[in-house]
């Protein structure tokens, strides 16, 4: 039996202050279905991480999985970039 393909998401740590868990800002862009503008979408996702690796700023990639606790769904798959640490 084979496994559906899962979605992926590429998007910025705003959050890192709980155990193994990351707050992941995702970008998408829309078009507005009214004024045919495009128009810049956030929305955050609750990622498990499992060696509390990501820092705030870092880009990361992160994959649908099952419910981990009540937030949790996604998983952080690769970091792509550290943040500058200043």
């Amino acid at each position: 039996m084979e496994r559906a393909l899962r979605k992926t998401r590429v998007g910025r740590v705003v959050g890192d202050k709980m155990d193994k868990t990351v707050v992941v800002a995702v970008e998408m862009t829309i078009s507005h279905p009214v004024y045919k503008r495009t128009v810049t979408q956030t929305k955050k996702f609750k990622a498990h991480d499992q060696e509390n690796q990501c820092r705030i700023g870092d880009r990361v990639r992160i994959m649908e999985t099952r419910p981990l606790s009540k937030d949790k769904r996604w998983r952080v798959i690769e970091i792509i970039d550290r943040a500058e640490v200043l």
